[in-house]
């Protein structure tokens, strides 16, 4: 399996948002900070738009929020809306597709991959992705702080 980068900046996009809390951001903020072109993002926007990820806000601060709880959205869902399918090898989403189930040696192998990419990803919340991206830019920001003292055990 593959995930495009539509998937990874669709989630990226997502963090971003949902770490304004409730707060309409434009998405030239969003470009700036993640490094994605805006054009792309702007297509990127749009899908997870009529998903229902994200809801535009019109006006002088106008942009974009999330449009529903951040822990109520998991990353299955959004690289699914992104993506389509994820599932390793085409077999496991249609059993039709593939005349050599009776004696392919691989297809529990497929199934287990797909189950654990349905678990991990249905297991992540957006809420998860924001801590975890709090979690790392005050990781890189304490290190950053020339004030801060660096045990060097």
């Amino acid at each position: 399996m593959w995930v495009s980068t539509r998937a990874q900046y669709g989630l990226r996009a997502l963090i971003e948002i949902g770490r304004r809390d409730g707060e309409a951001v434009p998405l030239k903020d969003v470009s700036e900070r993640q490094g994605i072109s805006q054009h792309y993002l702007e297509q990127i926007a749009s899908n997870l738009r009529r998903a229902g990820f994200i809801r535009s806000v019109r006006g002088a601060h106008g942009g974009y929020r999330l449009a529903r709880p951040a822990a109520e959205i998991n990353a299955y869902d959004v690289v699914t809306a992104m993506e389509g399918s994820i599932a390793p090898v085409s077999c496991v989403e249609d059993d039709h597709v593939c005349d050599k189930g009776s004696v392919c040696g691989t297809i529990d192998l497929w199934h287990r991959v797909d189950a654990a990419l349905r678990d991990v990803l249905g297991g992540t919340s957006l809420a998860d992705l924001i801590a975890d991206s709090e979690r790392q830019e005050h990781a890189r920001l304490v290190q950053l702080d020339p004030g801060f003292p660096v045990s060097r055990a």
